[in-house]
């Protein structure tokens, strides 16, 4: 780390002074603690690892199809589900499964997805990294009440909506930002698709519980198709793999542990050993505790997403193949990359997706293949494992040295820079900029159609993620990009004491957008910020 080069990036963020009292004394301290949160034990026995055969979300049909519009539904509702072997679980599901059924679209053609909640508890259905019109993004306080619900319910659960310990939350300017967006049983996102093909996800948004509703069960895959990608000779049908890593705890009987200061849920928040972050013990893989799959000696393309509320993840092959480079990364969080990228390892923080293929002819038949997690301890060090066939068999498939056609952005097109830092304050507890999350107060008004430079700053580690666009990381510490920050993304992993830069351009559609952290815990207590798009 070059201390002077962040500093110079950073100071007028927060003022020499300040920077300097957060980031030099205690640098040391920062980058000892390195990866975030607190273990949360389960109280039950443990399976044993690669017994579970790897499960594949249902893919979601249509109820109907209109001339260029796909209509889905799915009922948000409580199920018992068999997660460890001979364990039941109550979760909260989206169409009675965790993950929830995965939604696959073609880019140029609008959907429109209808919720009905039938949970104990309001929900909010953010789909993560899809361009979307702001009434349908999943701002946290516009809740979908459960259905049967009454008015004195809607303001009930607006006023515990809050981030733990913020006062007055119920009377703050702007909670209720637009008239009628607090809906009683259903409701419909429209997604219009003016998106390149990617690995998208949905997932509960609602605003001081995003953390408890993500680890009951409520996300899923949304899968973007175009004709670009369509051409491209990569693994397809069952070779095309969605992977939701997911790390859980669960309690003596079978439920799921979470530290909620308030167990009932009526307020927001965990207990302060958990304010940096809940790391389970057990690691799910589409719900399945290290699970295996049978794998023939062929490419496949493994779409990887980090679904944890905190935890972090070193996703590594063992054993290497022969050479290394065992994962080809063909595309990020905004799709496809202009070109292949080969690792040997792959670093992803909570929220982030990485498309990688992996040829396993280059492994003898019979091998045990393990996915790893070189962040990990014990049984967290283990993710799911991969039995490679003696079958012969023919690979139609390729990774072409061109993917496809990826838009740089250009510095020379900024209109103008901001600096937001995310710190944890001794008396604020986690906040953007020295402030708290206020709904409805904009901390920047980018105008629609212009290019901005947006710097980030942490004291400790933050999973940035911004709604609406994909943007592309231009430096960390005043150098290039890292090894994981190519292409159009919308989560960029912050590190302790880091500075990084980022392009966006604001693209179609106006209104009020967040940007926060993805650590969930950190974004229930307030790392959130709007910005409106004018």
């Amino acid at each position: 780390m070059n201390r002077r080069r962040f500093l110079g990036i950073g100071a007028s963020v927060l003022g020499a002074g300040a920077l300097v009292a957060v980031a030099v004394p205690s640098a040391a301290r920062l980058f000892a603690e390195g990866r975030p949160g607190r273990l949360l034990s389960s109280e039950l026995d443990l399976p044993e690892a690669f017994r579970v055969p790897l499960p594949v979300p249902v893919v979601l049909k249509p109820v109907r199809t209109e001339g260029t519009t796909d209509y889905y539904e799915i009922t948000q509702q409580v199920a018992k589900l068999e997660i460890l072997p001979g364990v039941r679980t109550e979760a909260w599901t989206y169409g009675g499964s965790f993950p929830g059924p995965t939604v696959v679209t073609r880019s140029g053609r609008t959907t429109v997805v209808k919720h009905r909640n039938e949970l104990p508890v309001p929900s909010v259905t953010h789909l993560h990294g899809g361009h979307t019109p702001a009434d349908s993004d999943g701002y946290p306080v516009d809740l979908l009440l459960p259905v049967g619900s009454s008015a004195d319910a809607a303001q009930g659960a607006a006023g515990k909506a809050g981030p733990a310990g913020m006062p007055g939350m119920a009377g703050m300017p702007g909670m209720h930002h637009a008239a009628g967006r607090d809906i009683v049983g259903e409701r419909s996102y429209t997604y219009p698709g003016r998106q390149r093909a990617a690995t998208l996800w949905y997932h509960d948004h609602r605003m001081g519980f995003t953390g408890p509703g993500v680890w009951r069960g409520l996300a899923g895959f949304h899968l973007v198709q175009d004709d670009e990608e369509g051409a491209l000779p990569l693994p397809r049908g069952e070779r095309d793999l969605p992977l939701m890593i997911a790390d859980r705890s669960f309690a003596a009987d079978g439920s799921f542990s979470y530290p909620s200061s308030d167990p009932a849920l009526g307020e927001p928040g965990v207990t302060a050993a958990y304010a940096n972050g809940v790391l389970g013990d057990v690691i799910l893989v589409n719900g399945a505790p290290w699970p295996r799959l049978d794998v023939d000696r062929l490419r496949y393309r493994l779409r990887l997403l980090n679904a944890s509320n905190a935890r972090l993840y070193r996703l590594e092959l063992d054993p290497q193949p022969a050479g290394g480079d065992a994962l080809v990364q063909i595309g990020s969080d905004g799709g496809l990359l202009a070109s292949p990228v080969a690792h040997d390892g792959i670093e992803i923080a909570p929220a982030e997706r990485f498309d990688v293929v992996v040829d396993f002819s280059r492994y003898e038949p019979g091998t045990r293949v393990r996915l790893v997690n070189r962040f990990g301890t014990g049984r967290t060090a283990e993710v799911m494992c991969f039995d490679v066939s003696a079958k012969q068999v023919t690979d139609d498939s390729s990774v072409p040295d061109k993917l496809a056609t990826v838009e740089e952005l250009s510095s020379s097109a900024v209109v103008t820079t901001r600096d937001f830092t995310f710190r944890r304050s001794r008396t604020d507890g986690w906040i953007i900029n020295g402030e708290r999350y206020q709904p409805g107060q904009s901390i920047a008004t980018p105008a629609l159609g212009t290019v901005e430079r947006w710097r980030f700053s942490s004291d400790l580690h933050h999973p940035v993620h911004v709604h609406l666009d994909h943007f592309q990381v231009i430096g960390r510490n005043g150098k290039d990009p890292g090894p994981y920050d190519a292409g159009w993304k919308d989560t960029v992993d912050l590190r302790p004491a880091e500075a990084v830069e980022v392009l966006v351009r604001f693209t179609d559609y106006a209104g009020a957008y967040m940007l926060h952290c993805h650590n969930l815990e950190h974004e229930d207590m307030a790392m959130m910020a709007d910005f409106t798009v004018q």
